[in-house]
């Protein structure tokens, strides 16, 4: 009679569970989870973006700062070779390479500028897109999330009912049998199998004569040696 009972209580018991996990993969949900995941992930390319920009204006406004110093310096040079030109042809080479050099640095410097600023209409770019996706997705995130919250009412609505005949029918069941039911329910669901032809129909193992005969016998419960559900035999 108690497995009787436990078997009628694993019914509703794994429909409930059933009816949950179909409200996880519900497509409104996959897709809001979607959603946000997409936001999310714009969210992080957008701040990545700021932070690559602010560390590309410090570099700017360093080089900057540098090539200024360079364009003085070189200016001084040159004013000084105009004022006092060398008399020596190895000081005036060497002040030639000198004033060489800086102009080369300079050189590479508006390269890098160059460079830098193109990086940074590209970023811009990229931000610009970044935000008009962004928003398309968050409109349409909260359209369906105001359709998902509805199902979610009626669903958990619904759930909620299936839990309390759950525990009506639990108050049935002997709390041992119970307590053990869930236990294995843990590793192994549903928790209860079939005797079918001498074998479990949960693993489909034959069991062997032993245990058969302590299934026959109904006095006490007896559990799959390859499995460890509870065998029901229908017939008892």
């Amino acid at each position: 009679m108690q497995l009787d009972r436990l078997w009628e209580f694993m019914q509703v018991d794994m429909e409930a569970d059933k009816f949950e996990a179909q409200m996880r993969q519900s497509p409104n949900r996959q897709k809001l989870i979607k959603q946000r995941n997409f936001i999310m992930d714009q969210q992080t390319s957008m701040k990545k973006l700021e932070a690559d920009v602010a560390a590309m204006q410090d570099r700017l406004e360093a080089i900057g700062d540098e090539a200024r110093r360079l364009e003085n310096v070189l200016s001084s040079m040159i004013e000084e070779l105009e004022k006092n030109p060398p008399e020596a042809l190895e000081e005036s080479a060497r002040r030639a390479d000198a004033a060489m050099r800086l102009a080369d640095t300079l050189a590479h410097y508006e390269q890098e500028l160059a460079k830098m600023r193109k990086d940074a209409d590209a970023r811009d770019r990229q931000q610009k897109e970044i935000r008009v996706r962004a928003a398309k997705t968050k409109q349409e995130y909260d359209q369906l999330k105001l359709v998902y919250d509805q199902e979610f009412k009626q669903d958990t609505s619904k759930l909620t009912k299936m839990r309390e005949n759950i525990d009506r029918e639990a108050g049935k069941i002997d709390p041992e049998l119970l307590r053990r039911y869930r236990s294995i329910k843990e590793h192994c669901a549903p928790p209860m199998a079939r005797l079918v032809d001498g074998q479990c129909s949960g693993c489909f193992m034959s069991l062997p004569s032993a245990t058969l005969r302590e299934l026959k016998l109904g006095e006490k419960t007896v559990e799959c040696d390859n499995c460890g559900r509870i065998l029901y035999d229908p017939k008892d």
